[in-house]
């Protein structure tokens, strides 16, 4: 299914949603209805599936609009945090109607004074009267911005008796007063994201959305957040990398058929360098692939394996696209090249949230046995 929708709605329509900075509306309309409930629960309706599927389905959608996968892939993460520890509440109001793809949920997490450290947050959540909360403070980058129907959001517990540091993750409606969205984000890539800030001005919502009990974000983070983000990042960078590939290895076969005996196919350079790129990619399915399988059965290689992914697949991507330009020539330079959007797009992969040189880092601390969070 997804790359049915990916041949025939996404990659029509890709060199629009990022040459008009537009949010892909299309391609996101056809995703939330074959596949918005990919990962939530069966018994609330979805398919049932988790990180492998998330990863595949990324590689696909990635392959014809890294913006538009990315997208959908905040929408998965999102999906999985409200389902973890779902009350009646949450399968009702927020899990059966993304099953039947008429809810877009999406994450709030980051915010302008953590930085790459969105396990942080210093949007405040206070108990008010009749059993509702009041939320106070500011996110930024949030995707699908505008667009989704509701926003998983990171708060830290305020008020007297509050011990400090106690960190809770709830959803909020998009229809909730006091909240205020900032001007879109111009990127250099990824431009179809509908990235945007957020100001929470006292915006109240029921108590019982709270997700999970208070003080469970950092829970939520590490056995939820991160490894759905990382395979949504992991498997929309892995299939980008797989779209510059092609576009080279086609380049050169039409080269091939045009200029029989004299094309640049026929160069053993030329042949050494698509040979290496194809292994680069290869391998890097495999270790994202490895990486979900091995958290799903909760493995001892999982952690090192999923912050391992996303950034292989990021240097893998930007890699790729650089060596497809390098063979395309001058055809693959011109702006209305898709690699001209690829490489924009690539280049994302490195400073979205976990960053590639923290995830390195993660990587260590996992396999020394040190805590991630140190240092």
């Amino acid at each position: 299914m997804a790359r049915e929708i990916a041949e025939d709605v996404l990659a029509p329509e890709a060199a629009g949603v990022d040459g008009d900075h537009r949010w892909p509306d299309k391609g996101m309309a056809a995703l939330r209805s074959q596949l918005g409930g990919l990962v939530v629960p069966v018994e609330s309706g979805g398919m049932g599936h988790a990180l492998l599927a998330v990863a595949q389905v990324g590689e696909a959608t990635g392959r014809a609009c890294a913006s538009t996968s990315i997208c959908f892939g905040m929408h998965l993460v999102g999906s999985a945090v409200i389902a973890a520890k779902a009350s009646p509440r949450h399968r009702l109001h927020y899990l059966e109607p993304i099953a039947a793809g008429d809810h877009l949920t999406t994450l709030a997490l980051s915010e302008p004074g953590t930085g790459a450290e969105f396990w942080l947050p210093q949007t405040r959540m206070e108990r008010v009267e009749g059993d509702r909360l009041r939320l106070t403070g500011a996110k930024s980058f949030v995707t699908n911005a505008g667009h989704a129907d509701s926003y998983v959001l990171s708060t830290l517990a305020a008020g007297p008796g509050k011990p400090p540091g106690q960190f809770s993750c709830t959803v909020v409606d998009a229809t909730t007063a006091g909240l205020e969205w900032g001007p879109s984000w111009q990127g250099f890539g990824m431009r179809g994201n509908a990235s945007r800030g957020l100001e929470l001005r006292g915006a109240e919502i029921p108590g019982w959305c709270l997700l999970g009990e208070e003080g469970d974000e950092i829970w939520y983070v590490f056995n939820v957040v991160a490894p759905y983000f990382l395979m949504a990042m992991a498997g929309t960078y892995l299939g980008l990398a797989a779209a510059a590939l092609e576009e080279a290895r086609s380049h050169l076969l039409r080269g091939k058929g045009a200029r029989a005996g004299r094309s640049a196919a026929g160069q053993p350079v030329v042949q050494h360098r698509l040979g290496t790129m194809w292994a680069r990619v290869e391998r890097t399915r495999r270790l994202v692939y490895h990486a979900a399988a091995e958290a799903e059965m909760g493995g001892p290689e999982a952690l090192p394996a999923l912050a391992s992914a996303k950034a292989e697949v990021a240097e893998a991507a930007e890699a790729t696209v650089n060596d497809a330009l390098t063979l395309a020539g001058g055809i693959g330079y011109g702006e209305r090249s898709p690699l001209h959007r690829m490489l924009r797009d690539a280049r994302a992969a490195h400073v979205m949230s976990p960053v590639t040189d923290l995830l390195r880092v993660w990587t260590g601390r996992a396999l020394l046995g040190e805590s991630l969070l140190e240092g």
